[in-house]
């Protein structure tokens, strides 16, 4: 499985959101695109996806920006995902339906639901908390002391 650009930077722009939830400021594209290293016009699509899911608020103003629409531990990594690798998670297109209707339901029923209900149970017990204190937990493993 391949996930795209916008999947992976949209993963890594929730989870520094996740570590500023439950103050009362908005997160800027330009501090995540700073953070992160991602350009600036590349986050603004990644948002508006991330938006349209229901996934972040927008705030206008001098003080605007963009919240989680929810707590980190209500948000899972399948979510995210799906607002914004849609491909990834559309129905397989039928591939010989015509001429072989068994062949088709067979590939339907043994591989292609399989493999959707595999996705979906991998990824929705993983939460935006999960991978904030998971970064958090690799930033500390950074630190090296030396006596």
């Amino acid at each position: 499985m391949r996930i795209s650009s916008k999947g992976r930077y949209g993963l890594a722009a929730m989870t520094c959101m996740a570590e500023n939830y439950g103050s009362d400021a908005c997160i800027t594209i330009i501090s995540l695109s700073e953070r992160l290293g991602i350009s600036k016009i590349y986050l603004e699509q990644v948002f508006s996806l991330l938006k349209r899911g229901g996934l972040v608020l927008a705030m206008k103003g001098a003080q605007g920006g963009y919240k989680l629409s929810r707590p980190p531990q209500d948000i899972s990594v399948y979510e995210i995902l799906r607002a914004l690798e849609q491909s990834l998670f559309e129905k397989t297109a039928q591939s010989v339906q015509q001429k072989a209707e068994n062949v088709e339901t067979a590939m339907q029923t043994s591989v292609f639901s399989v493999l959707d209900t595999a996705v979906r149970k991998a990824l929705e017990p993983i939460t935006l908390l999960d991978l904030q204190n998971e970064a958090e937990k690799q930033q500390e493993s950074c630190y090296m002391f030396y006596i």
